[in-house]
């Protein structure tokens, strides 16, 4: 039986798709990660890439972002870098002797933070108030951030030397996290190709935008038409609560992390062309919503035990139950 959805996502599905082909014309192999970074997208939220150098993180970031139509820029963390690289500076006008706010990077649409964990502390913490209230205090005065606001943060996850590990205020700031891996030798080889015949991939420009950010806030609208049954809200709250009473955990999943199942659960329904949310939905996103907000006990990690071990252990364990 053909399902129709009560949602008309006829234009959805276009836009989505040349979306997808475009991406997909630059950056071959990572087929699901660009189905969870579209999620975060739909969902307005933050992603840290998590992968070893060369595969692409930085080139699909850039890419995204053209397509998208929005002003992109790329700040590379480093120990040396200050809080006021990230935010901005006073600067003193000489002609009127007054102090005047010069804005750093971080007042752009589409901001990709390359290796974040490189960076101190205190320049971390700089990022805490834009990616979560989407705004920047300098001074006593509060500058806003643009409506369409994206982080995506990468990190090495070999290379720890000089390394400095993201605070737990810092992590829950992320909507997901998603590790990239090695492509296909099949991609791998398409890659070889292209660059054979001289295509710099890195070097691409798109003439326009596939989609605009009007289409992008009216996509993002729908996510309040689709339908989430409450056995199903009943479910994921089970789940997120079960990562803090799980002897194996320190720290578990806060509501933060249930609102953003709940969210890309609904983004990832409509990528998938259906208005309502079903388990899996919640069983693909579960390990990209909990892992990094996750900590183990020192003893389940000496046992043995990671965080997506864990994850899958719970979803297993945990199902959905029909209201009374």
């Amino acid at each position: 039986m053909e399902y129709t959805s009560r949602i008309d996502l006829s234009d959805f599905n276009l836009k989505i798709t040349a979306l997808k082909t475009a991406v997909n014309s630059i950056v071959k192999g990572q087929d699901e990660v660009l189905e969870l970074l579209l999620t975060a997208l739909l969902a307005d939220g933050h992603v840290l890439l998590e992968g070893v150098p060369g595969v692409a993180k930085t080139l699909m970031a850039k890419t995204l972002s053209q397509l998208i139509g929005v002003d992109f820029k790329r700040l590379q963390f480093t120990p040396d870098l200050m809080p006021t690289d990230v935010v901005g500076t006073s600067i003193l006008n000489t002609q009127t002797q007054e102090f005047t706010f010069r804005k750093g990077p971080v007042f752009t649409q589409f901001l990709l933070v390359d290796e974040i964990n490189r960076a101190p502390a205190k320049t971390q913490a700089a990022l805490f108030e834009c990616m979560e209230e989407r705004q920047v205090t300098f001074d006593g005065k509060t500058y806003a951030l643009p409506d369409f606001y994206m982080v995506m943060a990468t990190q090495n996850p070999i290379d720890q030397e000089g390394t400095y590990r993201l605070p737990e205020a810092q992590m829950d700031r992320f909507l997901m996290k998603i590790t990239v891996g090695y492509p296909s030798v099949e991609s791998e080889l398409k890659i070889l190709q292209e660059y054979h015949q001289g295509n710099n991939l890195h070097e691409v420009k798109f003439d326009k935008p596939v989609i605009t950010l009007d289409e992008l806030k009216q996509m993002r609208s729908m996510l309040t038409q689709v339908v989430v049954d409450d056995s199903l809200m009943k479910y994921l709250c089970n789940i997120v609560a079960a990562t803090r009473d799980s002897t194996y955990t320190w720290i578990g999943g806060s509501p933060r992390a249930s609102i953003a199942l709940l969210q890309t659960a609904k983004a990832h329904a409509i990528l998938s062309g259906r208005d309502f949310v079903t388990p899996d939905d919640i069983h693909f996103l579960a390990p990209y919503i909990l892992a990094h907000r996750v900590t183990l006990t020192a003893e389940a990690e000496l046992n043995g035990m990671t965080i997506t071990q864990l994850v899958k252990q719970i979803i297993d364990t945990t199902h959905p139950l029909p209201l009374p």
